[in-house]
Order: structure tokens, then C-alpha cells, then sequence
């Protein structure tokens, strides 16, 4: 019994370990290169994002952003069930949407809380 836990766990080692190892990234071999393009990079002001700061190869958003966007997922939940409830205030209802919309930088209404 032992014996088959301890070989079930080998093998579990040995099937993820490589994977695990093929997705580090690989070190760079240039960091003054790297610290001299950072600096030409702020100084260029021409309003691109500099070298040093690109993200597209990234697989997932920032966490921040993801945060983000999952609370306006629930506030726009919370407001969908203000604007079908008839015994809420359309005041009360316009002056959520309107500070939701302060929020997301954009108009916001009942309709277009369904893209949410």
C-alpha cells in the first residue's frame, strides 16, 4: 500500500515537473541593454508604451484589471435588479447608474448593463 503511494507519486512528479519547467522563462542575457532601452524609452514622450513596460505577451490580464472588471460584474448584477424592480426610485436608480457610470468612463443605463 505504501509502496503504490509512493510510486503514484513519483509518477505524478515526473509527468508534471517537465511541463512545469518548459513554462519558466528563460532568463535574459542582456540586462544592460534592458536598463539602457528603459531609460530611452521614457525620455522618447512620443505617448507609446516603452520597451521595458510591454505586456502583450502576456497569457493573462494584470490582477488589478481582472479585479476590476469583476466588480463592475457584480455592481452592474446589483443595478440590473434596481432597474426591474418597479418599487425603486427612477431617481434613485438614475443616480446609480450615473455614478457606476463615473466609474467605468462610459453612459451607462438598464440596457447596456446586460453587456456586463
Amino acid at each position: 500500500m505504501v509502496f503504490a503511494r509512493i510510486a503514484l507519486v513519483a509518477i505524478l512528479l515526473v509527468a508534471v515537473l517537465p511541463s512545469v519547467r518548459a513554462q519558466a522563462p528563460a532568463p535574459t542575457a542582456e540586462p544592460a541593454r534592458a536598463s539602457a532601452a528603459a531609460g530611452a524609452g521614457t525620455q522618447a514622450g512620443d505617448g507609446a508604451v516603452p520597451e521595458w513596460r510591454r505586456t502583450e505577451a502576456y497569457p493573462f490580464a494584470a490582477r488589478a484589471d481582472t479585479v476590476r472588471r469583476l466588480q463592475f460584474v457584480a455592481q452592474a448584477m446589483q443595478l440590473r435588479e434596481y432597474c426591474a424592480d418597479a418599487r425603486v426610485s427612477d431617481d434613485f436608480v438614475r443616480a446609480q447608474l450615473a455614478r457606476f457610470g463615473r466609474m467605468t468612463g462610459r453612459e451607462e443605463s438598464c440596457a447596456s448593463l446586460l453587456e456586463y
